[in-house]
């Protein structure tokens, strides 16, 4: 879907480094800018997390231009709020998109029934240091376009969004105390689906299906069953069975990668001398 925010910045002075579209429908977009003007006025809403730069970004407020930008600053432009922005110095950022009806969703995962209307906080300049967590080792530490990676930033997304309708929402709400984790037939079940789909990518959403459950839950009976999230767990899965393919195969590195989900034999490599401190080459030699 097209996000108004981001047309409008790709016609101003702002520079797109990469963009990446979720399976949810909620988008991500990675932003340099400076000496530029901004009103913004959409019907989705942006969340905006400063990555570097920002210290000369001004919000226009009721007794003028207001200043506090800086690195990890968030900044939440929620749907049909005009807001304008006076960007005089180096920026560099990333953009979150989504709907209204992301929120809901969201909201419905946590909570199993269908909340009541909620609107976003509009929130300028501030310092969360959960927020910045979950985008510096996620949203950046990541390649967008990786199709192995999409579970990761779906995961980190719905966080995100979750801690938005907890902390920046003008409705307060309690969240459901679960204490255990998968039932032993739901989780043999996802794991086997993980097992056959490997070379394909997984998403939180495909998985939480499998176990027919919301995929808030889900991610988080997942990790009390298996002691890590969902995406750590399939990329264990994945260099796994990629050693063993290594060990016992003649098939090509970049077989090996394809068939275990990775997106090149380079992308094999790096994770997995990452896992084993040795190169397929070397492992295979050894074995």
């Amino acid at each position: 879907m097209r996000y108004q925010t981001f047309e409008t910045l790709r016609q101003q002075r702002a520079t797109l480094h990469q963009k990446v579209a979720l399976n949810s429908g909620i988008q991500l977009a990675s932003w340099s800018n400076q000496c530029d003007r901004i009103t913004v006025n959409s019907d989705h809403h942006t969340l905006s997390l400063y990555t570097q730069g920002g210290y000369q970004s001004f919000q226009k407020c009721h007794g003028g231009w207001h200043n506090g930008g800086g690195p990890d600053k968030l900044c939440i432009m929620p749907k049909a709020v005009e807001s304008h922005w006076d960007i005089r110095g180096p920026l560099s950022f990333v953009h979150l998109y989504c709907t209204q009806q992301h929120l809901r969703h969201i909201g419905e995962q946590i909570w199993d029934k269908s909340p009541a209307e909620f609107s976003l906080i509009e929130t300028s300049f501030q310092r969360d240091d959960k927020v910045t967590a979950l985008y510096r080792h996620f949203l950046l530490g990541y390649d967008w376009q990786d199709s192995a990676n999409q579970l990761v930033l779906s995961s980190a997304s719905t966080l995100l969004l979750t801690h938005l309708i907890q902390h920046y929402s003008q409705v307060n709400w309690r969240l459901p105390v679960i204490t255990g984790g998968l039932s032993p037939y739901a989780l043999r079940t996802v794991c086997d689906y993980i097992d056959a789909h490997l070379a394909q990518p997984l998403t939180l959403a495909v998985l939480a299906k499998e176990a027919a459950l919301s995929e808030y839950h889900f991610a988080r009976m997942f990790s009390l069953s298996m002691s890590v999230p969902p995406h750590q767990y399939v990329m264990q899965r994945r260099l796994d069975v990629a050693k063993q393919l290594i060990a016992l195969s003649e098939h090509s590195f970049t077989e090996i990668a394809y068939q275990c989900g990775f997106s090149s034999a380079s992308h094999l490599s790096q994770r997995f001398k990452v896992e084993t401190g040795l190169t397929p080459t070397q492992y295979r030699h050894q074995r």
